[in-house]
């Protein structure tokens, strides 16, 4: 035997022996070609999995080395492997729930918007109330919102109340108003609007608190209708790769995900974000960030600052172009802003992390100004300050956006959306900071992408294709709106799964395939790095991973 045959024969029994000393894959992806989102070693061929973790990544020859007896195998055949995806911002039981009522959005005159909601009503026993909707009077020419008089005939005895697609503003008809004892001398709610005629009487739209004036009438939500809304949502994020959700909670909520958690029957994580104004229900239990298991955890609280530029209440420094007189709202819950200033204070000394949704310059403005009075107060302990939307940003605030450390929580998917219809409300110089993702990181903040579903679709994959095309969504800009602040696809792929994971505390638990992190993996139908990216948007989630478990796809063979 020459000395490079015994070198060989050697090397092949160590192999051997080492291979036999410790205990086998529980599941091993193979033939992939992995996107690891690790820029230590960015590419692979394979990934070994025991039990929830991933143990190995490496190549094919590496990897078959943890075979066992009873290793699951997927062979991917050659396609993309990613990290799954996690979102930063959903509401889960709403969106949930809306996948089995009315659909909306896509109705582009007001006779098809009617035509929907008058097939619905079929559906309905007398009594029933008709919610969900997601509508879009932006896609109707000419744009105006709607009325109850448009729907009240096709409604007979339903009580309707129906989401814009922005969850900012709700049509109800003239029934719904009634129950809710809604007439021209119910004043105006602070934080809301209430769209009158000449006359002062409600024309049925509710713009933001004054929501509550007809929410009040709605029956709540049963245990029943809860937890088969979070089962439907569950379904939907699984078949699009979404393996972690950063949910706007409220507690009855969190008491489904709680049993599902138990019984091992949640197929995505979720960090639950219940509302800053009971921030002492948390804090009093001792609860801090990032509080809890792997698959359910609390520890944060989400506030409003205002409204979004859809329904005219995001709060803004100029007055909005088509209405001089109007400059958006301060939400009801941020009046006064001292109050607001001081709950968040004490929550952020308890340890919570503090999550604001604020969509215009004015109101991004305001939540910094109480960021900077925290700070100075409580000084930097890593709080992971978030603003969530960050719309329209005052350019001179960026650098006080990275002295704070604040995330951006944002949805690409809007910008191609709003991006239709922007600057007939904004002028040129804020539209060119709106959804400044470029900006952003130019600046050396943290990006964390979502979708805040179901404003928006929960496909990962139309957010990369608006995060890196700007294209919008009625084909007006080819080269991208603002397309000075595209950003590439490793940049929105990034921004999808470690900044996200960073936005709740996971950075060292999940978001990139290396060892030791939890195994939560998608497999794609086409390699997004190798096509054109307007095809991104049509690209397919064939396999999803949680834990090393199949909750999407194909079977593992042996």
């Amino acid at each position: 035997m020459t000395k490079l045959k015994a070198l060989l024969f050697l090397l092949g029994v160590n192999a051997m022996l080492w291979a036999q000393s410790r205990p086998a894959a529980t599941l091993i992806v193979t033939n992939a070609d992995v996107y690891t989102v690790d820029e230590q070693h960015p590419k692979a061929d394979a990934v070994a999995v025991i039990g929830d973790r991933i143990v190995a990544v490496g190549t094919n020859a590496e990897i078959d080395l943890w075979r066992g007896a009873e290793t699951k195998v997927i062979d991917a055949g050659g396609r993309l492997v990613m990290p799954g995806f996690d979102d930063a911002h959903v509401h889960l039981v709403v969106a949930g729930a809306a996948l089995d009522q009315v659909k909306l959005n896509d109705a582009r005159t007001p006779q098809e918007f009617v035509r929907r909601i008058a097939a619905q009503a079929k559906k309905l026993q007398k009594g029933d109330w008709m919610l969900g909707g997601s509508w879009d009077e932006t896609k109707w020419n000419p744009a105006q919102l709607p009325t109850a008089k448009m729907i009240d005939a096709v409604t007979p005895g339903i009580p309707v109340f129906l989401n814009r697609y922005d969850e900012h503003a709700a049509l109800a008809n003239s029934l719904a108003m009634k129950l809710a004892g809604v007439n021209a001398k119910t004043k105006d709610v602070p934080g809301g609007v209430i769209v009158r005629d000449a006359k002062g009487n409600p024309k049925g739209v509710f713009k933001d608190a004054a929501k509550s004036l007809i929410l009040k009438s709605i029956p709540p939500m049963s245990y029943e209708q809860r937890l088969k809304a979070v089962k439907r949502a569950l379904a939907e994020a699984a078949s699009v790769g979404v393996t972690s959700m950063q949910n706007i909670s409220q507690y009855a909520d969190i008491a489904i995900y709680s049993k599902l958690a138990e019984k091992g029957e949640l197929t995505a994580r979720i960090y639950a974000a219940p509302l800053e104004t009971g921030w002492q229900d948390q804090a009093k239990l001792g609860i801090r960030h990032a509080w809890g298991s792997q698959w359910l955890r609390l520890g944060a609280v989400k506030g409003f600052a205002d409204g979004s530029l859809g329904s005219e209440t995001a709060y803004m420094f100029h007055a909005y172009k088509d209405n001089p007189q109007n400059f958006g709202l301060l939400a009801a819950d941020i009046t006064p802003v001292n109050a607001f200033r001081d709950r968040l204070m004490q929550a952020d000394a308890a340890g919570l992390q503090i999550c604001v949704h604020a969509i215009g310059d004015r109101a991004i403005s305001t939540v910094l100004d109480i960021y900077q009075e925290i700070e100075k107060a409580h000084g930097y302990h890593d709080q992971r300050f978030r603003i969530e939307h960050a719309q329209h940003m005052d350019p001179d605030e960026f650098d006080r956006f990275a002295k704070l450390h604040v995330i951006a929580s944002m949805q690409p998917y809007h910008a191609i959306d709003d991006g239709r219809w922007a600057e007939t409300r904004i002028s040129p110089q804020l539209a060119r900071y709106s959804y400044a993702w470029r900006s952003f990181l130019n600046h050396g903040i943290r990006l964390a992408f979502g979708t805040d579903w179901p404003a928006a679709p929960l496909n990962p994959m139309l957010g990369l294709y608006a995060a890196v095309t700007r294209e919008t969504l009625d084909g007006k800009n080819p080269d991208g709106w603002i397309p000075q602040e595209k950003i590439t696809l490793p940049e929105a792929v990034e921004a999808y799964t470690m900044g996200s994971a960073y936005a709740e505390f996971q950075e060292n638990e999940k978001g990139s395939i290396i060892p030791g992190k939890l195994a939560d993996m998608v497999v794609l139908s086409d390699n997004i790095f190798k096509i054109k990216p307007e095809a991104i948007q049509n690209v397919k989630v064939e396999t999803t991973i949680v834990g090393g478990k199949l909750v999407y796809g194909g079977q593992p063979v042996q």
